[in-house]
Parts: C-alpha cells; structure tokens; sequence
C-alpha cells in the first residue's frame, strides 16, 4: 500500500514568507502522493481588526458571523491558496487550489447551537476522496484551506486541523497515511515559555493528565483532538513539529500514540 502524506501548516510559517517558501521547497521534493492544508487565521484577524471587525475566539476557535466568513473566504480561499499554489507551481510541484466546495470534496453543516454560537462553522459530514484521488494518481497535489460547504450553497468555515485530519481519516482504506501538523515550535511543549520541553510522546492516558494540569489549552487542544481522532480512525502515524520533521525523522519532534 502506498505512502499518502497528508500535511497541515499555520502559526508562524503562513506569517512568514521566508519561512514559507523554505517551507515549500521543501515540500516540493517530498516523494509520492501528498495533500497540502493551511490555515491562516493570524492574518484573516489582522485583516479582521483593519476593518473594525470584532475577532471572538474561544477555547482556541474562531466564532464567525456574516463579515468574518467574507474576510476568511477572501484570505484563505483567496490570497494564501493561491500564494501557496503559485510557489509550489514554481518550485515544480503540480498543485490545485481547494476550498471543500471545489470537487465537492468536504461537505459540512453548520454547527449547532448548544451552549455557543459559533456562526458559520461547519462540522464536516463527508468527504469525497474521487477527485482528489484522480488528481493524487496523475502526481498533483491538492492543496485545501480551511473552508467547507453544505451542498446548498452556503460556505463554513472549518478548523483547519480538522480538515486535516477528516482528510487523513477519508484516506486510510486506501493508502498507509501520515498525518503531520507543522507550526513554528519544535512540538507540544511541556512548559510554553521553554522550547526545549518537547513532550515526544503522547497517549491517550497522558493526554487526559495534561489537559488536567492545564498544560495543553487554547488552540492546543483541538489540534491534540484531531490528532486522536485520526489515530483513533486507522492513521497510521500521526505527528507535530517544525518542518524539518518531514526530512530528517531524528528531528526532536511530538508523535501521537493510541
């Protein structure tokens, strides 16, 4: 069974072009079928405050009203997707350009209204592996943004990491699929303020204790979520850290564990 690598990149990397475009040089050369997720929200709130448009976030996800889904069509869907593809065009990678409305590749509905309103967010439903495997057998890589549809021609926006990993999940009967959420920080941290305390191994039982002691919060915590759910759907390997991760496994790196 092949190898698919399924890759998520946000934080700092989106933010920095630098970083970036090492980034997807780097990427580029990665061998065999690959998927490429992004965030954006550091620049979508930027974009957000430079408007006088109100930013509400909680428990490390973004609440989105009318005017937020237009600055995040316009950001993600617009000026980093096509910033992504561009570079990877130009480093020789074939790459296509995806929201979950394109291909009607990831269907979602909005989420319901329990104790928070969250807006249009969309929890992803299905996904639809026919094209994007057409795309994968003729050696293009798809690369996805944060946002989904609900078939009825209302777009959501969808936490980036759960796109990655419903992408990964979707994948799993037919290729042996990694799972790699790259950011700025050499892994999850034991203590935020100490880049060194790199936690290499996470289970479901350490998992529970860290939550606990308030060492994993904020945005942490649903990227740790995804993280298990993948491993808990058939993902083979699951793992966060810097880039360099992806080209020299000895790179101090978090794996996921069941």
């Amino acid at each position: 069974m092949k190898t698919l690598k399924v890759v998520k990149i946000g934080g700092n990397i989106i933010d920095d072009d630098t970083a970036l475009a090492e980034f997807l040089q780097g990427f580029s050369k990665i061998e065999g079928p690959k998927i490429l997720v992004h965030g954006g929200g550091k620049l979508a709130t930027k974009m957000a405050k430079s408007m006088n448009i109100e930013v509400k976030m909680t428990d490390g996800r973004r609440i989105t009203d009318a005017d937020t889904l237009d600055i995040i069509t316009m950001v993600y869907g617009g000026k980093i997707n096509k910033n992504i593809v561009a570079q990877l065009q130009a480093n020789a990678c074939n790459s296509v350009g995806f929201t979950g409305a394109d291909g009607n590749a990831i269907v979602s509905e909005k989420r319901p209204v329990k104790t928070i309103d969250y807006g249009f967010v969309g929890d992803i439903k299905t996904v639809n592996t026919e094209v994007l495997e057409v795309l994968l057998k003729h050696n293009v890589t798809p690369v996805f943004c944060a946002i989904t549809h609900n078939e009825k021609g209302q777009l959501f926006n969808t936490n980036a990491d759960t796109v990655a990993s419903e992408l990964a999940i979707a994948f799993a009967n037919l290729y042996q699929v990694e799972l790699n959420y790259c950011f700025e920080k050499d892994g999850v941290l034991l203590d935020v303020d100490d880049p060194n305390s790199v936690i290499e191994d996470i289970n479901t039982a350490n998992y529970a204790t860290l939550k606990a002691e308030g060492v994993i919060t904020d945005g942490m915590l649903p990227k740790l979520d995804n993280c298990f759910h993948a491993i808990s759907h058939h993902v083979s390997k699951v793992c966060l850290g810097k880039p360099n991760m992806l080209f020299n496994q000895n790179t101090k790196h978090t794996t996921i564990q069941a």
